[in-house]
Order: structure tokens, then sequence, then C-alpha cells
């Protein structure tokens, strides 16, 4: 559940992964494959969309809407403001409450909606007091123009004080089996009911080494990837964990969505709750 009112399945799909490297330009030189893999999620019961008008930049955004538009009733899509690509891997946060608006706006165009079920604020900016940046996207959910509003990559006293300023409905940090260190965070939206979406909930490529072992002997349990595993643990350990994996394979994005049939047990969740890895510092 999303902001109390938003009802959605555990797995989602993130859309990161049907651009480019770096998040720069389209994956595909066909966006068919892109817009056959989003059907696809839709098909398989996905009813949250995750994307951000940084992907691409546009790209994706543009691509859920080619999709899925018209929203069947029931599905979530979710978007982030806030940050500027300028290139693959390189960004910069853009917090000033016009900025915020004139993201919001276009988004509003690329995905054909009047009103964007989840606008997160993809980066706190630390220029900017947090009341104006929240200010702002209050202002765009009393127009009608968002329905809830998210923060991303956000400390649990950070979360705190939005939440003294804003209805806050969803946070996305990362998270996932090998990198706990939004632990706090976490625990916070638990107490508050807000939902967590985690980003790298696969570990973005991490789940080696020792650690990789020890999933990889839970796996073979249950005839699974280790993917569909650490997916598994996130869905085990807190309901308020909406993980949103993203791909652009269409085997792959059945793989992920096959991961909520994996039942661990209390032995397995302790096995795998001792198994934590320094964190990962690249950044998405």
């Amino acid at each position: 559940m999303i902001g109390g009112s938003l009802a959605v399945r555990r797995l989602g799909l993130g859309t990161g992964g049907l651009v480019g490297a770096g998040y720069w330009g389209p994956r595909h030189d066909d966006p068919r494959h892109a817009v056959a893999l989003l059907r696809r999620a839709v098909e398989r019961g996905v009813t949250l969309i995750d994307t951000a008008d940084n992907y691409g930049p546009g790209i994706a955004e543009e691509l859920v809407a080619r999709a899925l538009y018209p929203y069947r009733d029931g599905l979530v899509i979710a978007t982030k403001g806030g940050v500027v690509r300028t290139g693959p891997d390189g960004w910069h946060i853009a917090g000033r409450p016009e900025e915020l608006r004139a993201m919001c706006e276009a988004s509003l165009r690329r995905l054909r909606t009047d009103t964007i079920d989840l606008y997160q604020l993809h980066r706190l900016d630390p220029e900017v007091p947090m009341a104006d940046q929240l200010g702002a996207l209050l202002e765009l959910q009393q127009a009608g123009k968002i329905r809830h509003i998210g923060l991303d990559s956000i400390g649990a006293a950070e979360l705190a004080r939005a939440q003294e300023l804003a209805p806050i409905a969803s946070v996305q940090n990362r998270y996932n089996l090998l990198d706990r260190a939004s632990e706090d965070v976490l625990e916070l939206c638990e107490r508050g009911g807000t939902a967590f979406l985690p980003w790298f909930p696969l570990g973005n490529g991490a789940l080696t080494g020792e650690a990789g072992e020890v999933i990889a002997a839970v796996a073979a349990g249950h005839g699974a990837t280790t993917g569909q595993i650490a997916l598994a643990w996130l869905l085990h350990r807190s309901p308020v964990l909406l993980p949103t994996p993203g791909t652009g394979s269409p085997a792959h994005l059945d793989e992920n969505l096959d991961a909520v049939r994996i039942a661990l047990t209390e032995g397995e969740m302790a096995r795998l709750d001792a198994v934590v890895e320094g964190p990962d510092v690249r950044t998405r």
C-alpha cells in the first residue's frame, strides 16, 4: 500500500533498465522491445511502474506512456524529479521550487496524464530549504497534479523532519540483502506505514564471494537463482518493502516476478540475515 490508498502488488518494475548505459539514451534502437517488456510486466500482474524523468533523459517516461497509455485501473505510475542528467552517469541536483514545478509538468506531458500517482523527489537539494522543496510538491498535490509525495535517498533524521512538513507516502533508498545501511530508515517507515521502494534490490551484481555462496546454497534448495532469493528475502524482510527491479530482458523479468512464489523458512532467513558485506558506493 502506498499512501494508504494505492494498493500495489509487492513486486513492481523499475524502468532504468529500459535506457542506455549510465541512464543515457535508449537501450534498444527499436523501442518496440521496451514497449513489449512493459506490456508483459502488466500482463503478469505488475501494478507499480517506477520511472524517472532523467532516465534517458525523458525516454523512460515516454516509453511507459507509449506502452501503457491509457492506463488500466489499478496501475500505479511513479516517477521522480529533482535531478538533471547531463550525460552518461553525469547529473546534478535541481531542487528550486520553480525547477520542480517545471519538471513535474514535463513528466505529466510525457506520461500523458493529468495526475501522477506518486511523485518522488530524486534527491534533496542541499542548497534549497527542505520546506521550500516539499512546499512545491505540496502545491502540486493541492493542484491535483500529483497524488502522493515520496523521497529518494533520504536519511532517517531527514525523513522524520520531512514528515513534519508534508505527508510522505514513500521512500526510495538503496537497500538489499548485502547493503542495509538504510536499516534505520526502514524501521521508521515500518512505524509509520510508509512504503519503502529499495533501489538496486538485487545488489547491482554484488551477490558474489562468500556471501554469494550462502545465497547460492539457499537458492539451490528452492531450485531458484540467487537473484530470486535476494528478492524473496526483501519480500520476507518487511511488509513495507516494495522492490521494483529493473531489466530490459523478458526472461529476466519473468525470473524476477517468479520470486514472489518462494517461501523462505525461518532458518533460511536467519542464514541470509547473517550475510552482510560492505556497501557498493555506486549510485543511480
